[in-house]
């Protein structure tokens, strides 16, 4: 915030204020017009009551702050203009925040004068709201659509007053300016702002800019931030704020954070000997929230439902590269050396399984390299000394440079040089417009998505602001890319190089996020290119009504040589139950999300439509939505008004005077001059700006006149459409689950019981295997179709009695001809092939398909590996009180006996594949009057069994269902090949050697002995 005093004797002050702004090229639309203030004092308690924000302030600093007014240092005043107040509150729900920015400037002087109130916002923010109170008189903020505004400010112009936006050359802040011509008192200024927080590199950040101008008695900014499922990490660096390191207070827990920023009047000060000047500076939070799965999170409240999609554990997909990097005579100097920098960094970043090469670009085209090259640490070496030799002279041929890079992908695609799998992208780095060849903006657009494949994205660079911005981003979006500016200064490379990080690791392509038919409607962007570790992708839509409280949501991806299907489920009444118990959270968090997604992408839609009449269409959709949810975009006005309606301020847009090919402004903002009696001051003309964006999400504003009484302008009637990209409601695909188990099953659980089911003989065996934890015992090693399952045992916490009871905590399944092993844990799932690895989490039903290996989990219950749909294996979790004393979790293994093995299979299971000849007889009662004794004769041995019972856990998990079967005592002896130490393997790929001859159905039935892959 800036507080200008504006009397008569400061015109020289003014004109110099004004000619800087020009000569830094910024938008400011803020003048004086003449008129005296009315003393109206109806409505301002309502309105105090309607806006008012909590803001809690402690005791202690409130009395150390007073004591300093007291001790006689009291707030600095700039001719009579004393800032007593500066306060700021954001409140984080689920990544969408609403800002709130008050102050109270006094006038203490005997003159009237001019007041500013300047808050710098995020550019992808959304305006919602602004009020002010004059020495009573209050003014209260709505968003319109834009003729209706102009229309109603014109009925009654606020005399001696003014608000607009000033879009300033910065990286990511622009300007909010209110400017007020008061008498004597005190002003009351208060901004809302709302945007969503897009998770880049690994988190979310929040950036507050503060400057209030100087010295505040009562300053203090509060961060609160709720994530429903909890947050992992939280961060305030303030790198631009070091002088005040320490002074932020962070208090959480596990899904709450609270961060405090209220420095005294002693501490604002940047140096010890400053006496007036205070806090200027950006204060920023980072932070990441707890993901329990790959299948995303779902939230449900007021109707609405936010899924977010942010997937990790898993191995990046190869990529095909194209640099196009121009370096023609603009970019010689600081653009071209912070340019060299940041490519011997991305160089380095390749590897063996990346293709690249480089293009670069003036007048004339050369390629470094005419095929595209494996990222070898040669190939990488020889292009970083290329690059280093470049220097740039000449004009600009992007045309040409484009048309070379996608030759280049598809040739590369044509010859199958790169791995279909692979994420193919071209990035063009240029600080200007086309000069040579083809220099029509439009046609270079169409060129380039002409020759495009639907598998290439176009990723565009700008640096400066000679470069059309507008350009880039159209044609980056149209080739499912995106664009950034890159701001020519000390710190360039850095932002090239945290790009190229953005865009380095592609975890999954083809990603689709849909839910049952007839449960949700007017569904955001569901369907997206690329995933990039780091960044997260967000749906949201309406809920509708149903007899159900849950919600469920598909999402289907293609990663490296996997394919998943991963869903996920939600109580579609739990959040707000929780949200309606937390004092600092945004409440209506997941509705205006969803209107700012869809805001958002409207926006996009509507600058690459090909009409003037589907961009008319395209407007409408955006007014009805935001003036419905009130923010402020390129097409409606915020207009301001005192109670009654006697004074109004309005805040609009300007065409942008670098506007490009493809301007997305509606019309021009009108600039008005104004004079003013009682200051002295003439006509003011608004500054000159930079280009317009393709997407502006929030662009300048002017401050417009209007011509119309509001009773004479008809309401605009628009029925809301959703765009082409938006699926009203989408069908669940089928689940890739297999189907059930066949009742009678081979099973191993508990402490590990296992029961082997003989179907010929219709009998259960069973047997224990008492070991030791850590072992790994074979269960089914089969060498013909090189398929091998291994089980190693865990321990119990402790003894019970004197024995150590031992549960199966990992089973491994291993296909050697793909060299893939699914590893189950009791905490997760592990997918490997030598060369990538994946893992995912219980919490989450998926199916993951990879080389003819299927693996279906089912959420907290149970896994299913089907290899080529010939050999099944269940895997079923049992999960315990963490703190028992005694038990752990541990894993069942179901084995179905119609699984296709080879003749060759054995294994603690897999010898019983091929049936065994078992007969029972002199059947009696035993020791125990529940349990008979018989003889059994198996394998040429005779054996004392016992009859008993085990458990089925398939149908509940609780209790089981029993199992009979006959016991064989002393870890199967007798009833398995070999003693079962035989079956012990070193680790959990390792398959066993069998020697000995095959029985008289070719089943090896001898010794075993462990072989290692």
């Amino acid at each position: 915030m800036l507080c200008q005093a504006n009397g008569p004797g400061n015109m020289k002050n003014l004109l110099l204020l004004l000619g800087l702004l020009l000569l830094h090229q910024n938008q400011c639309f803020e003048f004086v017009i003449d008129g005296e203030w009315e003393g109206e004092m109806s409505g301002v308690q309502d309105h105090r009551e309607r806006h008012r924000r909590t803001i809690l302030t402690g005791q202690q600093q409130q009395q150390q702050q007073d004591s300093q007014i007291q001790q006689g240092f009291q707030p600095p005043m700039a001719d009579g203009i004393i800032v007593k107040s500066y306060k700021v509150e954001s409140r984080i729900t689920s990544r969408f925040s609403h800002t709130t920015v008050t102050s109270s400037v006094e006038n203490s002087g005997t003159t009237a004068q001019s007041i500013s109130f300047n808050v710098q916002i995020p550019k992808h923010a959304f305006i919602t709201n602004f009020t002010m109170n004059v020495n009573g008189v209050t003014f209260v903020g709505s968003v319109k659509e834009k003729t209706v505004a102009r229309s109603l400010y014109a009925e009654a112009r606020a005399r001696g007053k003014v608000a607009g936006i000033v879009r300033a050359n910065s990286q990511d802040m622009e300007t909010f300016k209110t400017e007020v011509h008061v008498p004597p008192g005190i002003c009351e200024f208060e901004l809302h702002y709302q945007e969503m927080l897009h998770r880049k590199l690994g988190f979310y950040e929040h950036t507050l800019y503060l400057n209030p101008g100087m010295l505040v008695a009562h300053f203090q900014v509060d961060v609160y931030i709720y994530e429903p499922q909890g947050i992992t990490m939280v961060e305030t660096p303030n790198t631009r704020m070091t002088y005040f390191s320490g002074q932020t207070i962070v208090t959480s827990t596990k899904n709450k954070v609270h961060a405090s920023f209220k420095p005294t009047m002693m501490q604002q000060r940047f140096c010890e000997n400053c006496s007036a000047k205070g806090i200027d500076g950006v204060f920023t939070i980072k932070y990441d929230v707890e993901r329990d799965n790959n299948a995303g999170e779902l939230q449900v409240s007021d109707g609405h439902f936010v899924k977010f999609f942010a997937p990790s554990s898993l191995s990046p997909l190869p990529k095909n590269i194209v640099f196009v990097i121009d370096v023609s005579g603009s970019m010689w100097g600081i653009k071209m050396r912070q340019t060299v920098e940041a490519m011997q960094a991305i160089l380095d970043d390749l590897n063996m399984d990346d293709h690249f090469s480089i293009i670069d670009f003036n007048h004339n085209v050369r390629c470094w390299s005419d095929e595209l090259v494996i990222g070898s640490s040669i190939q990488v070496a020889e292009a970083k000394t290329y690059i280093q030799n470049i220097r740039p002279n000449g004009g600009t041929n992007i045309n040409e440079a484009l048309m070379r890079a996608v030759q280049m992908l598809v040739k590369a695609s044509n010859q199958g040089v790169i791995d279909p799998r692979s994420v193919s992208m071209i990035i063009l780095v240029s600080d200007g417009d086309p000069t040579v060849g083809e220099i029509k903006l439009s046609t270079i657009q169409k060129n380039v998505k002409r020759v495009m494949r639907e598998e290439f994205s176009l990723y565009s660079l700008g640096i400066g602001f000679d470069v059309d911005f507008d350009f880039l981003e159209r044609i980056a979006m149209e080739n499912r890319g995106m664009a950034q500016r890159i701001y020519a200064n000390h710190d360039a490379a850095e932002q090239l190089r945290s790009f190229y990080r953005q865009v380095s690791s592609p975890l999954l392509r083809r990603i689709t996020i849909q839910f049952p038919e007839d449960s949700v409607s007017d569904v955001t962007q569901n369907r997206f290119d690329k995933y990039f570790s780091g960044s997260e992708l967000v749906v949201a839509g309406k809920v509708l009504t149903s007899d159900t409280n849950t919600l469920t949501s598909f999402t289907t991806a293609s990663a490296a040589r996997l394919d998943l299907s991963l869903e996920t489920e939600t109580d579609t009444t739990e959040l707000d139950a929780k949200l309606a118990n937390l004092q600092h959270s945004f409440t209506g968090f997941a509705r205006q999300m969803w209107a700012y997604i869809t805001v958002k992408q409207l926006i996009a839609e509507r600058s690459l439509a090909t009409t003037a009449a589907k961009k008319r269409k395209i407007t409408q959709k955006i007014l009805t939505l935001a003036v419905e949810h009130q923010f402020v975009t390129p097409f409606t006005a915020l207009l301001v008004e005192s109670e009654g309606g006697s004074e109004r301020l309005l805040a609009d847009f300007p065409r942008d005077p670098r506007h490009g090919c493809c301007s997305v402004g509606v019309g021009s903002g009108i600039s008005v001059a104004g004079g003013s009696a009682a200051a002295g001051i003439g006509a003011v003309a608004p500054g000159v700006g930079g280009p317009a964006s393709a997407v502006p999400a929030a662009s300048p504003f002017s401050v417009v006149p209007g011509a119309s009484a509001f009773s004479g302008v008809p309401s605009l009637r628009v029925v809301y459409e959703p765009p082409p990209w938006v699926q009203v409601t989408t069908p669940a695909p089928p689940s890739g689950v297999d189907g059930a188990l066949p009742e009678r099953i081979t099973i191993v659980e508990n402490d590990p019981h296992f029961i082997v089911h003989l179907p010929r003989s219709n009998m259960d065996v069973c047997f224990n295997i008492d070991s030791e934890p850590g072992h790994i015992l074979n269960l089914v090693s089969d060498i013909g179709t090189g398929v091998v399952v291994n089980a190693q045992l865990v321990g119990s916490k402790r003894a019970k009695g004197n024995k150590l009871n031992t549960y199966f905590g990992v089973i491994s399944i291993y296909y050697q001809p793909e060299g893939l092993s699914v590893v189950i844990g009791t905490d997760h799932i592990a997918l490997a092939d030598g060369k990538n690895n994946h893992s995912f989490t219980w919490g989450a039903t998926a199916d993951i398909t990879q080389d003819g290996v299927k693996i279906a989990i089912a959420k907290d219950s149970h896994v299913t590996v089907t290899i080529n749909n010939d050999i099944r294996v269940m895997v079923l979790l049992h999960r315990v009180w963490k703190k028992h004393p005694v038990n752990v979790d541990f894993l069942g293994l179901y084995i179905p006996n119609d699984n296709n093995y080879s003749p060759l299979v054995h294994g603690l299971i897999g010898q019983f594949s091929l049936e065994t000849e078992v007969s029972i007889y002199n059947v009696h009662q035993g020791a125990d009057p529940l349990k008979n004794e018989a003889t059994m004769v198996v394998k040429g041995n005779t054996l004392a069994v016992t009859r008993g019972w085990q458990k089925d856990y398939r149908h509940d998990k609780k209790h089981g269902s029993d199992v009979y079967c006959w016991f064989v005592h002393n870890s199967g002896k007798g009833f398995i090949d070999s003693h079962y130490t035989s079956y012990i393997v070193p680790h959990l790929t390792s398959f066993l050697q069998m020697h000995g001859a095959p029985n008289s159905k070719g089943h090896m039935t001898q010794e075993v002995e462990m072989v290692d892959t």
